[in-house]
């Protein structure tokens, strides 16, 4: 006998007959011999039609009180859904958030689950109750009794933590589409079903807007080795898991807040290539990653800055090993880079750096967590380690120092993340995967998604494609280039909960008034872009810095997946696809399983389009989403 957790979201249980029907299956779980939880969100549109309620009475509502009000949706299909069950003979019972016991912290709209008191959960259990609990919501403390939601995807991450607190066989995740998909079926019919996709790649895509599960239940997942499977609501189709590493003992307390960073990691053995003063137009990473594949030269870290004037930076990272043939594969290509007109102007200059090293923190949820990033880069600063470039992920923050700087780093890091010697990795003896939805309960979803089965010899590296058009695009001028400048910066928005995505530090260096000085950009929440660039401008002054330049009219269209590592190819065929669509890249990014880029918000769509054309992602069979 197993014990399963099992979600519905608000599709799935949007009528009175598709509660009935959630019903049916959950009894059938039951005959089968299994002890079933079922966590279920509001129904349909509820808590939209909350949220009507609540605006209409108060342009910006008191945030306790939304949780009062937005919780009671739940509380709505948890009891017809025991009623269901009754009518059926089998005996279940009906509880909320508090009721169950999640206790969360005192943050309304966005807290996080502390622990869980499985004590009447198990009680009701054992008795042989199916347990209907109330996702979305929890409560402050024992004490307080104060009711509070877990804000957008709420209802996944419920379902994750008590499988994880029950230690669940696995958690089944039911929604409106058979598992996760090549695309988002709305936009490509050809949508194709894959069996199973790592923690690391999921959460890199669930961050990247993925409707089908939350980024926080992808986070719990992977930190406590819950079994995850998404499957439709209406068909008996197998789905698809999300699996992850053995857990290594990560105790339940805290469970949510608790020890973002696993391990620390380093990588001497690095040297980078950058050409500065590139032309601003289609086609030129293209070219240069062209070229680069077909030496067979394997980059790790891609960056390309913010553009200034008609020009903008290309910087990347290889292995010392093969420093040269990258140096002259560069040299040979930058005078083709060049503007015709002027073939001998300063453009495309070739800059080598191969006194350079790698230092990362790995975890979960880094992008979720602004307070992490932040951390690291105020830990390196008061170590006097400057920053040279920076790379951010799901799962990993980068950042490229000076070599002679890479064990003050380490140690720093090791410090103020309390990691022990253990869990400090050298390159090599760590990758970024892990071993092998419904949107959430409001708001308006702009993202688009795009997923490929599990890699093979014979099929792409590339697992999925996503496309964001909810980011706006933050650049700073002229920045002063010393240790401390983007722990003041990032600080202060991780200290207004502001999460930032890509960082990208410019690779021209001015001086100004005797200070080297460079440009910073960063992507945020079209929601966060306004009040931070407020913020920062505030500050520019008081803390040296040049104009703060907001861009809300960007999209970023992303691959991910774990076989492009040693993959030299996949940046180029990427970039080849945008410029044969002459889609401008703006700005590039890269972790080891994730390569995002840039571009206008109007090419978004155009250019996600023809990056899963590119890959060959698409299936012949056509998937209608049930209305």
């Amino acid at each position: 006998m197993a014990l399963i957790v099992q979600k519905y979201g608000g599709t799935s249980v949007g009528s009175v007959e598709r509660i009935q029907a959630v019903a049916q299956r959950v009894y059938k779980t039951v005959k089968a011999g299994n002890s079933i939880v079922v966590v279920v969100s509001a129904m349909g549109k509820t808590t939209d039609g909350l949220v009507k309620l609540a605006t209409e009475i108060s342009p910006n509502p008191n945030r306790r009180e939304m949780d009062m009000l937005l919780s009671t949706g739940e509380q709505v299909t948890i009891a017809l859904l025991s009623m269901a069950l009754q009518e059926l003979g089998q005996p279940a019972i009906s509880m909320t958030g508090a009721q169950v016991g999640i206790v969360t912290e005192a943050e309304h709209s966005r807290a996080r689950i502390l622990h869980i008191e499985t004590t009447r959960l198990t009680r009701h259990i054992n008795a042989g109750k199916v347990v209907v609990v109330a996702g979305f919501q929890g409560i402050s403390s024992v004490g307080e009794m104060e009711i509070t939601t877990l804000g957008r995807g709420g209802s996944d991450t419920s379902a994750v933590a008590i499988a994880a607190a029950l230690k669940a066989n696995f958690c089944e995740i039911y929604t409106d589409v058979p598992g996760i998909l090549t695309t988002d079926p709305r936009l490509v019919a050809e949508a194709q079903l894959m069996d199973a996709i790592s923690c690391d790649e999921m959460l890199e895509l669930a961050s990247l807007g993925a409707k089908v599960l939350h980024p926080r239940a992808v986070e719990i997942a992977r930190n406590y080795g819950v079994s995850l499977v998404v499957r439709s609501s209406w068909t008996d189709q197998p789905g698809t898991w999300v699996t992850s590493a053995k857990p290594q003992g990560r105790s339940l307390i805290n469970l949510e807040i608790a020890r973002p960073v696993d391990h620390v990691e380093f990588d001497t053995n690095q040297a980078k290539v950058a050409l500065l003063r590139v032309p601003d137009k289609p086609g030129v990473a293209a070219r240069l990653f062209g070229e680069i594949s077909r030496q067979k030269v394997d980059v790790d870290l891609i960056i390309q800055s913010v553009h200034e004037g008609n020009s903008n930076d290309i910087a990347f990272t290889v292995t010392t090993p093969i420093l040269k043939r990258a140096e002259a594969v560069a040299t040979a290509i930058a005078p083709a880079l060049r503007s015709q007109s002027n073939p001998k102007s300063d453009e495309a200059e070739v800059m080598i750096e191969n006194n350079i090293a790698k230092v990362s923190i790995a975890g979960a949820g880094m992008i979720g967590r602004p307070g992490v990033a932040a951390k690291m880069f105020a830990t390196l600063a008061e170590a006097g380690v400057n920053i040279q470039m920076i790379s951010t992920s799901e799962v990993k923050v980068s950042c490229v120092v000076n070599a002679a700087e890479c064990d003050r780093a380490v140690t720093a890091l090791c410090t103020a993340f309390e990691i022990e010697a253990g869990e400090v990795k050298e390159a090599g003896e760590a990758g970024e995967a892990g071993e092998a939805g419904e949107a959430g309960e409001a708001g308006e979803d702009k993202l688009i998604l795009l997923f490929s089965p599990l890699p093979t010899a014979n099929t792409s590296p590339v697992r999925g494609v996503a496309l964001d058009l909810n980011q706006a695009r933050l650049a700073i001028r002229q920045l002063p280039d010393r240790p401390g400048m983007a722990a003041k910066l990032f600080g202060l928005l991780a200290r207004h909960n502001i999460s930032v995505d890509m960082i990208i530090q410019s690779q021209r260096c001015r001086i100004i008034d005797g200070v080297p000085r460079r440009d910073i950009a960063f992507t945020v929440s079209q929601i966060d872009g306004e009040n931070a660039r407020e913020m920062l401008t505030q500050v520019a002054a008081e803390l040296g810095w040049g104009e703060v330049v907001l861009d809300s009219a960007i999209a970023k269209v992303s691959i991910v997946g774990a076989g492009m590592v040693g993959q030299p190819g996949v940046a180029a065929k990427m970039f080849e696809a945008l410029a044969q669509q002459e889609i401008n890249i703006q700005m590039i990014a890269t972790s080891e399983i994730k390569i995002s880029c840039v571009v206008a918000q109007e090419q978004g769509v155009k250019a996600l389009q023809a990056i899963h054309a590119a890959f060959e992602l698409a299936g012949s069979e056509k998937f209608v989403v049930p209305v």
